[in-house]
């Protein structure tokens, strides 16, 4: 499974690596850090899953997502804040995010998550 992490802050860029390599299956394909190379790269890569901060360079992640879900509908989509508010969750998962997590709780979950997206479970 094919991953690409849209984040710019680089201790949790090697925090997600290191999980990427750790779960079996799971393959970095790319990184970036500004909005708009976020939405080339993607539709250019078109991975399986993306990892997406809502906070990052040159826009928001919010519009990322948009994007991303118009043009790949069944892309995987994590999101991975630091800024977990109810209505910034509401607003992510009604755009098409797969999953909601705070990075200040939530790192633990991502292999078991990378997991049930290999077998096939829904989010």
């Amino acid at each position: 499974m094919e991953v690409f992490i849209v984040d710019d802050s680089s201790m949790v860029v090697e925090r997600l690596l290191d999980i990427i390599r750790r779960v079996h299956g799971l393959e970095f394909v790319g990184l970036a850090a500004h909005a708009s190379a976020a939405i080339q790269s993607i539709a250019k890569i078109e991975p399986d899953v993306v990892i997406l901060d809502v906070h990052i360079l040159g826009g928001s992640g919010i519009d990322v997502l948009k994007a991303v879900k118009e043009s790949l509908p069944f892309l995987k989509v994590i999101v991975l804040t630091s800024f977990p508010s109810p209505q910034l969750r509401k607003r992510c998962m009604a755009l098409g995010a797969d999953y909601f997590l705070d990075k200040s709780t939530d790192f633990g979950k991502l292999p078991e998550i990378f997991r049930d997206m290999m077998r096939g479970k829904a989010a």
